[in-house]
Parts: structure tokens; C-alpha cells; sequence
């Protein structure tokens, strides 16, 4: 039996559990980028390279239409997270990416 290594991809699991696995990272990342990038650099970008490789899972997957539109903007907002990682204002950042996080929360039954 083939096993996933779910550090790097969950493609096995149901989507909407998938989904909350993205909205649990990005939740994490907020709050660590928000207490100090400079003090976790290679915890954030390993989990931002674990995120984009959910992400990427999903287009593997067969998604609601319902749930399109919210894929389509998270996906287009975490590209522009990943652009401005280094920004000077990490509170901006972080709230950011948390609110993205409750998003998907609430929307993933949807998927």
C-alpha cells in the first residue's frame, strides 16, 4: 500500500479536509509572522511550500461549483502573500492571511 506523505501532499484526504488543512496553515502563519518573521524564517517557508503544495492538490480534485469562485481568490491572494512575505508591515500580512483562513473555515463545506 502506497502511503502519502501529507507533509508534502493530501491528496487522499476528502477536499473539504484538505481545504481546512490550508486554512489551518495559513492560520499558523499568521500568527508567526505577525511575533517575528526573522525569528521562524525556515518554519514559514516550509510551511508556505506545504501550502502551495495543498493548493496545488486541489486542482487534482473535483470542486463545487459553489466553491470555485473562493479557490480562484485564495489562490490569487496567497500568491500575492507569497510576493509580499518580506513587507515591512507583518501586521497587514498577518491579518491577511488570517482572514483567508476563516474564510475557508466557513466555506469548505462548500467544496
Amino acid at each position: 500500500m502506497n502511503r502519502i506523505d501529507h507533509s508534502i501532499s493530501q491528496i487522499d484526504l476528502p477536499v473539504n479536509l484538505q481545504i481546512l488543512n490550508i486554512s489551518v496553515n495559513l492560520s499558523r502563519l499568521s500568527k508567526w509572522v505577525y511575533e517575528g518573521y526573522d525569528k521562524r524564517t525556515e518554519l514559514i517557508d516550509r510551511f508556505m511550500k506545504q501550502t502551495e503544495n495543498y493548493l496545488a492538490d486541489l486542482d487534482k480534485q473535483k470542486i463545487s461549483k459553489d466553491f470555485k469562485p473562493t479557490l480562484e481568490r485564495v489562490r490569487s491572494e496567497f500568491s500575492y502573500l507569497k510576493k509580499t512575505l518580506n513587507s515591512q508591515d507583518k501586521r497587514f500580512w498577518a491579518e491577511k492571511a488570517l482572514t483567508w483562513a476563516n474564510i475557508l473555515i466557513h466555506r469548505a463545506k462548500l467544496a
